[in-house]
């Protein structure tokens, strides 16, 4: 059996080996640093060696390789890797992953059947959305380019959903069930998905289906509005500006700054009362000439020696205080930056989305909220950090600092946002964000970011904290799909159970599902198909009656187990047998032809058969063809029943 390579065994690296060994394919581990006593290679054969070197990927056994994965943290050695490997072998397949987004979209245009992925391109829009929508779900587009939204209602006690069918919310929407969880009695998961039940209060219902037909279904169910995001009136936004900003100054500007002003004030106030015919704009024009430029005054309006006295002395002190002044404000915004120091006028009171780090992950989850028209603002501790331009470009509010500081989350509004994204590279910094936030507001909705599958788990389980996620964990069924020449479009969690959008591809020769029934492969590996497209880019009508061909794409919602099982090509058990109890006249012929094909009959022997009912049509099949097969007699209104073979019931 060709096995598969797996260069770089880190946190992703070890994820996508899970996945590999949970099918039962043979991996051959490529990693320098790894020891060969470590739990993760239990059936898995080591190579330590360097993954760009030639003769490491022969010892790793490159020549009769299936496929290439390549997951190291470094993109040069990455792509020296695929270089490498393309140049010893023309047709295997190579999944790379690369953090470079330029070389991300040029790689699969240089190197023939190439796959690069990015784990934070694709779990930033999930992360994004629970962002914004506070629940683990997903968006995608299908094969035609329609955008599709998973989103999870909960039927409140006054909601007009209450005591509707579940298939007529989906019909009326446009939408599918993907799952319905009551308030008390046992939750169904796609397939499984009763449509014939009726919606109570508390129920959670979880569609997929075009966003504009999901959007009114919120408001239906009764659930609370996200805050909007709030933002002060014209004079009070100015004051908060120059409130903020005044607090963050240093002491010696605002004493300066006040005595010059307090200087400015009284001597304008001196000449109005003085100086014959004097009004308030002129007078302070003659101070700010005496103070800024020391322009002389006539001498016919001095006529007093106080008055000459106090001039000189005005000149003297103005050119005093301008000169403290200018040098100790200089100093200051050289030390606290003019922008960030401004930056504050741009933070809503409320209803904005704070992202706490501007690494990878970070600021694509910003450019993703930003083109979602979210009102993002970024806390970044590095000044030098290579994003903070361009997402201050992109129209976020960037403040440098360091955010488990409780003042700086203060500065933020965090306790006012609608959620909190911890993004940092590190695992603990982020828990620690979570929890200062969860401190200053107790309902607040916090989002983290976690590389370590298992940390995420147990916050998940025993911390509750429901939106901790794992990087490695949502990006690795993608790279395990890149191998079969699959696509993971979208993966996403309910109640736990982590779901994914998969995009199948039929290639010429596959003889596991080149003929296979839609309906037969979702029964069999209790997946929900949504979108079957042809090999010509035409879209199949009757999608659970068609008839998988080489050149088409499935689109299918399915769990992580039975992804594993469907990416390893694992058949389901053939333990079941159709048959026949009634059958009427019309369908007679329909029925005799199918005895015919199955059993290699005669037309006399067909109908002999026939005429002995109840008789077995089919036998040693699967759960889905023998569903496939019941669900044809049906449409000829034939009643069929399954059963076992081992005589233990459907």
């Amino acid at each position: 059996m060709q096995h598969f390579i797996i260069c770089g065994l880190g946190r992703l690296g070890g994820r996508v080996l899970e996945y590999l060994r949970a099918t039962g394919a043979e991996v051959v581990a490529v990693d320098t640093r790894i020891k060969p006593d470590d739990a993760r290679l239990h059936g898995v054969r080591l190579v330590k060696g360097d993954c760009r070197r030639e003769e490491i990927l022969r010892e790793a056994g490159l020549d009769s390789a299936r496929a290439v994965l390549i997951l190291t943290s470094d993109d040069l050695a990455n792509l020296s890797t695929a270089l490498t490997v393309r140049h010893l072998r023309r047709d295997v397949r190579i999944v790379v992953r690369m953090f470079n987004p330029t070389l991300l979209a040029g790689l699969g245009k240089v190197l023939d059947n190439a796959f690069a992925l990015s784990a934070s391109a694709l779990t930033a829009p999930v992360l994004a959305l629970i962002a914004r929508t506070g629940e683990a779900l997903g968006t995608f587009r299908l094969g035609d380019g329609r955008r599709q939204q998973i989103t999870e209602l909960t039927v409140q006690a006054g909601s007009p959903l209450r005591g509707q069918r579940v298939a007529d919310v989906s019909a009326n929407h446009q939408a599918i069930a993907l799952a319905h969880l009551p308030a008390s009695g046992t939750a169904s998961f796609l397939n499984e998905v009763d449509g014939e039940k009726t919606l109570g209060a508390g129920d959670n219902l979880v569609l997929c289906g075009p966003p504009r037909s999901l959007a009114p279904l919120a408001a239906k169910a009764g659930q609370e509005t996200l805050p909007e995001l709030l933002w002060a009136g014209h004079f009070r936004r100015v004051g908060r500006m120059l409130r903020r900003t005044s607090g963050e100054m240093d002491l010696a500007v605002k004493i300066c700054a006040a005595g010059l002003l307090a200087v400015i004030l009284f001597s304008t106030v001196l000449f109005v009362c003085t100086v014959p015919n004097e009004r308030f704009a002129g007078a302070f024009y003659r101070t700010i000439s005496l103070m800024a430029t020391g322009a002389d005054m006539h001498g016919r309006e001095l006529e007093e020696d106080w008055q000459k006295t106090y001039v000189g002395v005005l000149r003297l002190v103005g050119a005093a205080l301008t000169a403290a002044f200018t040098a100790i404000l200089t100093n200051y915004l050289v030390r606290a930056h003019l922008r960030g120091a401004l930056e504050v006028r741009r933070i809503p009171d409320s209803g904005h989305i704070v992202v706490c780090g501007l690494g990878n992950v970070g600021f694509r989850v910003v450019e993703e909220l930003l083109s979602e028209g979210e009102r993002v603002v970024a806390i970044e501790r590095a000044r030098d950090n290579p994003f903070i331009a361009t997402a201050r470009r992109l129209g976020a509010a960037v403040m440098i600092g360091d955010v488990t500081v409780p003042e700086v989350l203060r500065q933020a509004n965090a306790s006012g946002a609608r959620a909190v994204v911890a993004a940092t590279n590190d695992d603990l910094g982020n828990l620690e964000i979570a929890l200062l936030v969860r401190d200053a507001n107790p309902s607040q909705r916090v989002v983290v970011r976690l590389a370590d599958p298992r940390m995420a788990h147990l916050l998940r389980e025993a911390a509750n904290v429901k939106l901790a996620l794992s990087i490695p964990e949502l990006a690795a069924p993608s790279f395990v799909a890149a191998l079969f020449g699959d696509r993971v479009r979208c993966v996403f969690f309910v109640e736990g159970r982590l779901l994914a959008v998969v995009e199948l591809c039929v290639p010429a020769g596959d003889a596991f599902l080149e003929g296979q029934s839609v309906r037969a492969l979702g029964v069999d590996y209790h997946m929900l198909p949504l979108f079957l497209e042809g090999g010509a880019g035409t879209t199949k009508p009757a999608l659970l009656q068609a008839v998988l061909a080489a050149g088409d794409r499935l689109t299918v919602v399915l769990a992580q187990a039975d992804l594993q099982r469907l990416l390893q090509r694992e058949r389901a058990p053939r333990e079941y047998a159709v048959e026949v109890t009634e059958c009427p006249p019309p369908a007679r012929p329909f029925v005799a032809q199918l005895a015919r094909t199955t059993h290699g009959l005669s037309a006399e022997a067909a109908e002999g058969m026939m005429a002995r009912l109840p008789f077995c049509l089919d036998r040693g099949l699967t759960r889905g063809q023998a569903e496939d097969l019941r669900a044809r007699l049906l449409r000829e209104r034939v009643t069929a029943e399954l059963r076992r073979l081992d005589g233990t019931g459907a």
